[in-house]
C-alpha cells in the first residue's frame, strides 16, 4: 500500500527549520564581536595600549579583566578608574623574573578555573648608541619582551585549556609585538627590535602547538599610539602624524578594534598570524 504523506505538515516542518537555521545564523553574526562572560588577564594592562584593550574587552562584555603591573599604586588607580565600564581587578607584580611570573599565576589559580583571554602586553624598550649598548639592556628587554609571554603563557596553560574544553569558545593569547619587529626605524633600539621580531616568530610555532588544545595564538604589532612607551606619538602627535600614511596616530579605538576581533568569534581562524596596526608606517618608511 502506497503510503500517505501529509505534505502540508512536512511543508511547515521545513518552514519551521529553515526559520531556525536563519535565526540561528543571525544570532551568530550579531555576536560575532562579542565577548560576553570571557575572562580576560592584560599584562602591562595599567596604561597605554594595555588600558586602550582592557577598556575594549570590558565594553564587549568581559565579565572581568585582571591587570598586572610592576607599580602598585599605578595598577590598583587604574583598575578602579577602568572600573567604570566594567570590573577590572589589580594584581601588581613584576613577570620580568620567573619567581614573577610564578607568583602571578599562582594567584590567578586561586581565583579563576579557566582564563578565556591572554594578553601578552607588558614590554620594555632600551635605547643606547651602539659602541656602548650594554648587556643589562638586551637582557631587560628580551627577559620582559620575550621569556615572558612564552613562560607567563606555559604558567596559565592549564586555565586556557579548561576555558577550550569547555567548548563554548576557543580560548586565546594575544601577544603584542611591535612594527618595529617587522620594519626598521632610525633609533638604536637593538633588543627592542630583536625581541619584537622574536615574538612575532614565536607566535607561530605557539600557535601551531596550542591550537591543538583549542587555545588560538596570535599578536599584534601597533605603530604610534600615544602612551609612556612611545613619548613621541604622545607628546608631538602631529608631527609623527604627518609621517603615517593615514596622517593620524592610532586611537585606542584602533587598538581596541584590533584585540577585540582577535579575542573573539571572529578571530577564531586567524591562527599564528600578526595584525598590523599602524597607518601605513611599516610599508612606507
Amino acid at each position: 500500500m502506497t503510503p500517505r504523506y501529509s505534505y502540508g505538515l512536512i511543508s511547515h516542518e521545513v518552514t519551521m527549520q529553515i526559520k531556525i537555521e536563519v535565526l540561528s545564523i543571525v544570532t551568530a553574526m550579531r555576536n560575532l564581536f562579542s565577548l560576553d562572560r570571557r575572562v580576560a588577564i592584560v599584562t602591562g594592562g595599567s596604561r597605554g595600549i594595555g588600558a586602550m584593550i582592557v577598556q575594549g574587552f570590558l565594553e564587549h562584555g568581559c565579565s572581568r579583566v585582571y591587570i598586572t603591573a610592576r607599580k602598585a599604586a599605578q595598577c590598583d588607580a587604574a583598575a578602579k578608574e577602568l572600573s567604570q565600564f566594567g570590573e577590572c581587578i589589580s594584581i601588581p607584580g613584576d613577570l620580568s623574573t620567573q619567581a614573577g611570573i610564578t607568583t602571578f599565576a599562582a594567584e590567578i589559580a586561586r581565583r579563576e578555573p579557566a582564563i578565556d583571554i591572554l594578553v601578552n602586553n607588558a614590554g620594555a624598550a632600551w635605547m643606547a648608541e651602539f659602541d656602548s649598548f650594554p648587556e643589562s639592556g638586551w637582557d631587560k628587554t628580551v627577559d620582559l619582551n620575550m621569556k615572558t609571554p612564552f613562560f607567563l603563557t606555559q604558567a596559565l596553560a592549564p586555565q586556557l585549556r579548561a576555558a577550550a574544553a569547555s567548548n563554548k569558545h576557543l580560548a586565546k593569547v594575544i601577544n603584542i609585538a611591535s612594527i618595529d619587529g617587522i620594519s626598521i626605524n632610525e633609533m638604536e633600539t637593538y633588543p627592542y627590535a630583536a625581541s619584537k621580531a622574536g615574538l612575532i616568530h614565536m607566535t607561530k610555532r605557539m600557535a601551531l602547538r596550542l591550537i591543538e588544545d583549542k587555545i588560538v595564538v596570535t599578536a599584534i604589532a601597533p605603530g604610534a599610539f600615544a602612551s609612556e612607551m612611545n613619548k613621541i606619538a604622545r607628546d608631538h602627535g602631529e608631527m609623527v602624524a604627518s609621517q603615517i600614511p593615514a596622517k593620524r596616530i592610532g586611537t585606542p579605538e584602533d587598538m581596541a578594534g584590533a584585540a577585540i576581533y582577535l579575542a573573539s568569534r571572529a578571530g577564531d581562524y586567524v591562527v599564528g598570524s600578526t595584525i598590523i596596526v599602524d597607518g601605513g608606517v611599516t610599508y612606507a618608511r
